[in-house]
């Protein structure tokens, strides 16, 4: 079988390198026709038809790049290959819902939402990381729920593996601290701003837990501001860093932090810093959501927050650090249940079940 990955996509974001690594891991021939994201639509479709080579069994639009699609539906219908499109998240989901960028009666907020209809209505197949995200997409823009399927996002097995965790754990830590580390772009869904309150609180009841905040975004001013406001000796900002040394920060923590967002499309998603963690063997605490449920189960492979989140969070921190037995039982469980049904090769095998149950297996002609 061969696939080609088209569009204006970043060949190093998580979700489509996961995808395409899973894939070849499957026995799949994956060609790419890919135009740099930085050119407009308008730019990229001349690129896109140049760089358009030998025929694939289908097209693979990848996450965010929904101006794409109807480009990729002319060129399938020509050839007669379907198309499926993984968008991750709608773009008026995002920019109008969760960051709030224009108001909702707004000419963007129109055009976003225009966008989004068009790019699903022209896929043959659409994709959702969760089912939580196939409702949305289906109640939001009419699609009939057997033209969405659920690919969870999962992580790269390579990158993201077990180290010798108690080494890493005591690497650069002075007074016996415990750290408890968050990294990502600091999204509004990301709720980073619970985390700064539970380290306010930690803060009082045990100053040897420490947070670690990795990376660059949004809301990081507005959160650098609360912690300094607060004069925070607890926490720690580290800017943005390349994916290929998360493991070694991640490796150094002994809890890691998903999402505290109270945002519409916090309920929606599990990011991949979860899935990445996990594949560590670190324990992980998030909010409880929707979404999260769909994959995880309290005390047993995630420990979930709930009602007033930084409360909640300072808890279940306290919990975690206390109860060493509790604490690594959710690590090894939550290990055993990612690599066996999130890495690349599962990942992979699962597209390829779900592209044979919409367009039949094997070679088009």
């Amino acid at each position: 079988m061969r696939v080609t990955f088209f569009g204006g996509y970043d060949p190093a974001y998580p979700r489509n390198a996961v995808i395409r690594k899973g894939l070849r891991l499957n026995g799949v021939d994956v060609r790419e026709c890919r135009a740099a994201s930085k050119f407009k639509f308008w730019a990229r479709y001349p690129l896109l038809l140049s760089r358009w080579r030998r025929l694939p069994d289908f097209l693979f639009v990848p996450e965010f790049c929904q101006k794409d699609v109807p480009l990729a539906a002319f060129m399938g219908l020509l050839t007669a290959r379907p198309v499926i499109f993984d968008p991750l998240a709608a773009r008026y989901e995002t920019k109008i819902v969760d960051w709030k960028w224009k108001p909702s009666d707004s000419p963007a907020a129109w055009w976003n939402g225009r966008i989004d209809k068009a790019a699903f209505a022209a896929a043959g197949l659409v994709l959702a990381d969760t089912e939580a995200h196939k409702s949305y997409y289906c109640e939001t823009y009419g699609l009939k729920r057997d033209k969405v399927e659920v690919l969870p996002l999962g992580y790269d097995d390579g990158l993201f593996k077990p180290r010798d965790w108690r080494a890493d754990a005591a690497a650069g830590r002075s007074g016996g601290s415990f750290e408890v580390l968050f990294y990502g772009s600091f999204l509004p869904l990301h709720g980073a701003d619970a985390i700064i309150g539970a380290a306010r609180i930690l803060a009082v009841q045990d100053p040897s837990i420490r947070f670690k905040l990795v990376g660059s975004g949004r809301t990081l001013a507005e959160v650098r501001g609360a912690a300094a406001n607060a004069a925070l000796a607890n926490v720690e900002f580290i800017g943005w860093m390349p994916a290929r040394e998360l493991p070694d920060v991640i490796g150094a923590a002994d809890i890691c932090l998903g999402i505290f967002g109270r945002t519409e499309k916090a309920g929606r998603v599990v990011p991949h810093k979860i899935f990445q963690s996990m594949g560590m063997g670190k324990p992980v605490i998030t909010a409880r959501t929707p979404a999260a449920e769909e994959f995880f189960e309290h005390e047993k492979n995630i420990y979930f927050c709930d009602g007033p989140l930084a409360g909640s969070l300072a808890r279940a921190v306290l919990a975690l650090k206390r109860n060493a037995a509790l604490r690594n039982g959710i690590a090894r469980r939550g290990y055993e249940l990612v690599t066996e049904n999130y890495s690349p090769r599962a990942i992979g095998r699962r597209l390829l079940e779900i592209s044979a149950k919409h367009f039949g297996s094997g070679r088009r002609s």
